[in-house]
């Protein structure tokens, strides 16, 4: 099938707005996602494509973090998904014409909508200092200009290594190794803008700042709890485990300013009764709460557990927690004039919600980034985990924390070392397995890279996917503080905003994408690995063939990086890592605690639980 050409309409991104939906997904999301999919892709691709989303033979969805059951659904994508694989895998290409069209100052005029929609780059693009288009450069040419200018820092430390959360793991893993091995820890990332707040909150009261339920777990609690998420819009899968959920005999109470239509009802697009049926009704009780009130709900709710006889489970907070005493004796002089005032309740409200957690025994909290986006969402987190803590809710079926990630992989690049302030163990294995000493100090998060982007202490500025000015907090600081970079370079598969908001000079660097065969040397496939909200990773492999024939997966292009930037020097054998995957799974291995036998666990359909 030929490319596409670029959408030539300059759409901007103008909301409409009408009134509120009543229910979401059905046969709308079906016609809207496939009529999407056949405008990028045509008709064969469509199908060809979408049929492998999210198989135990294919590749993961780019669009969020959801995970995959165990017997994935013949079409096991939603809405967002088939979007999403769409602009991937389109037919539309950018070519250097394009960039010859168009300059920075032109393509940043431009709506982000816009940007995403003129197709997949081919070539690696250079603007130099002073230009106003960016123009081809060669790969060797291209790296050799980034060494070149981390080897005349002053200091490891004025560069930043960013990543979003779509970077596989073995990407990650060499990222973050390079990183270190040049002797920095910044490595801000994605996290530190979504679920920074449920990894320290668990951290410090589970020890692990991971969930700790998996899929399963929905259909065995008699509660599941969704506060500060709108999963019909971000993660639309979730709706279908909420509806077995519900068949199962769970209730639904949802917590959240706003209602959300996919939790009002579901008309899942795989069953008779959600095409042409009345849908599922998922929400049992809603609970419209002020802003930012969730703390106080959560605290109000323990209180009355702590005055009810028989409501909390003493034998499990005698023998699997500590500090009760002095949480109780806080929670006990919470008022219910504090506890109205903060949520914007009504007591009947509150007290409706605790007679469903009083009926239940096991009980599921979920979230994301409406409880992790506040001043105040270490300690609501942590409200909610004493909230579980109270009636024995961790470390059992059917119960326990469930923080929703957004991006495909976000968890997975934290796990796999990509963090601005590692663990000594991390740093210790690192030391022991590739024989160099690993800097200690903590590097940069994404606010403190920003500001030091503007101080002009970073001078060059590295991110392998995601869209930095447009993700990160305040743009207009952020946009000026790039401008002040020496080089910025984007590793990208399409175009954002962050390629027209750039540093003195800028790199464009196209890769694979997830739809895309990843061919080693000697001619055989690579596959990568993704780990979910849940904990569960599992391979990715994409069969398409790559949108040119220039582009270059992140992993490769990372190993070869390195070894231009660390020079012979350097034992770590990059050459090897870039030719066979394997061969960082096995380091990774013994790395990385949980993947010991990594490249046979993963082999198994459907991957392990870490």
């Amino acid at each position: 099938m030929s490319a596409k050409p670029p959408a030539s309409d300059p759409v901007q991104d103008a909301p409409q707005v009408g009134a509120p939906k009543e229910s979401s997904v059905g046969l709308p999301a079906i016609t809207h996602a496939l009529r999407t999919a056949q405008q990028q892709m045509g008709l064969r691709r469509t199908a060809l494509t979408l049929l492998r989303v999210n198989q135990h033979d294919g590749f993961d969805c780019p669009g969020c973090a959801w995970p995959e059951p165990g017997k994935p659904h013949t079409a096991e994508f939603c809405e967002n998904g088939a979007k999403a694989v769409a602009e991937e895998a389109t037919l539309r290409r950018i070519t250097p014409a394009f960039f010859a069209e168009h300059s920075v100052a032109d393509l940043r005029e431009r709506s982000g909508y816009w940007l995403g929609q003129q197709g997949r780059l081919t070539e690696p693009m250079y603007l130099a200092e002073g230009a106003t288009h960016y123009t081809p450069i060669g790969w060797d040419a291209a790296l050799d200009l980034i060494a070149g200018e981390l080897d005349a820092l002053d200091s490891p430390d004025e560069a930043a290594f960013y990543t979003s959360g779509r970077t596989s793991n073995e990407a990650a893993f060499v990222y973050q190794l390079f990183a270190r091995e040049f002797g920095t820890n910044n490595l801000p990332d994605c996290s530190n803008m979504c679920h920074e707040s449920s990894s320290y909150a668990l951290g410090d009261t589970l020890g692990v700042g991971k969930g700790s339920v998996l899929l399963d777990d929905l259909e065995k609690a008699d509660l599941i709890i969704v506060a500060g998420q709108n999963p019909g819009t971000n993660h639309p899968r979730m709706l279908t485990a909420l509806e077995g959920a519900k068949h199962a005999g769970a209730k639904i109470m949802t917590i959240n300013p706003l209602p959300e239509a996919g939790l009002r009802n579901f008309h899942n697009p795989q069953t008779p009764r959600g095409l042409a049926g009345p849908g599922t009704d998922l929400t049992d009780l809603f609970l419209q709460i002020r802003l930012g009130g969730d703390q106080a709900l959560f605290r109000i709710l323990n209180k009355l557990l702590l005055e009810r006889d028989g409501a909390t489970d003493d034998a499990f907070i005698r023998d699997h927690t500590h500090g009760f005493q002095d949480f109780a004796t806080a929670t006990r002089a919470t008022t219910w004039d504090q506890a109205l005032e903060a949520t914007g309740l009504t007591r009947e409200n509150i007290e409706a919600a605790l007679e469903l957690i009083l009926a239940s025994r096991s009980i599921i909290v979920c979230w994301a980034m409406g409880l992790t986006q506040h001043k105040n969402s270490v300690p609501t987190i942590q409200e909610i985990v004493n909230f579980l803590l109270l009636r024995g809710n961790i470390g059992r079926p059917g119960a326990g924390v469930c923080p929703v990630r957004g991006h495909s992989n976000v968890q997975g690049d934290r796990t796999m070392g990509i963090c601005e302030r590692p663990t000594p163990q991390l740093l210790d294995a690192l030391e022991r397995e590739f024989g160099f000493t690993p800097p200690r100090e903590h590097g940069l998060d994404t606010v403190e890279t920003i500001r030091a982007l503007r101080d002009g202490r970073v001078k060059v500025f590295l991110a392998v996917g995601g869209n930095f000015v447009s993700a990160t907090p305040d743009s207009a600081v952020t946009e000026a503080a790039l401008a002040g970079a020496r080089l910025t370079v984007q590793v990208s598969t399409k175009l954002n905003r962050s390629h027209c908001v750039t540093g003195r000079r800028a790199l464009i660097l196209p890769t694979l994408g997830r739809t895309e065969r990843d061919r080693r040397p000697d001619g055989g496939d690579q596959f990568v690995t993704v780990e979910d909200s849940m904990g569960m990773v599992h391979a990715s492999r994409g069969r398409l063939a790559p949108a040119g024939p220039h582009l270059r997966s992140e992993t490769a292009i990372l190993c070869a990086l390195a070894r231009r930037v660390l020079g012979p020097g350097s034992t770590t054998p990059w050459e090897e890592f870039a030719a066979d995957y394997d061969r960082i799974r096995d380091r990774i291995a013994r790395v990385v605690p949980g993947f010991d036998d990594f490249n046979t666990k993963v082999a198994r359909p459907g991957g392990f639980a870490l």
